[in-house]
């Protein structure tokens, strides 16, 4: 995977998060509150893709448009910021060397903490 940092993700979940729309949850949470695959194609026949990839730090420019293969590390339901979607993307970010996406997530850490 070739993820890149997705500025505009980035900046949906900084809005997000300035805004309150945060679920302060612990990092073992993320397994049980990760959107499933119904609410994914739930969500992209709702709205959009473009929608969609708002809601991934991760975007594999090399990857097909309009497909869930393009677009990594989710950090919300949809609806709000995930703590432990963050602290798992960034861990996992980091293990994988997407440095830039690591940074984001703690930056977004550092967001939802010092709120």
């Amino acid at each position: 995977m070739s993820a890149t940092l997705n500025d505009r993700a980035l900046g949906h979940a900084r809005e997000l998060i300035r805004s309150g729309k945060v679920v302060r949850d612990d990092r073992d949470d993320w397994s049980e509150d990760a959107p499933s695959t119904d609410q994914q194609n739930h969500f992209i026949d709702q709205h959009s893709w473009g929608d969609y990839a708002e809601w991934h730090l991760g975007v594999d420019s090399h990857a097909s448009e309009k497909t869930k293969g393009r677009y990594s590390f989710p950090y919300g339901d949809f609806e709000k910021v995930h703590r432990c979607a963050l602290i798992s993307l960034e861990s996992r970010a980091a293990q994988n060397d997407h440095d830039d996406i690591a940074r984001a997530a703690k930056q977004l850490l550092d967001l939802i903490d010092n709120k």
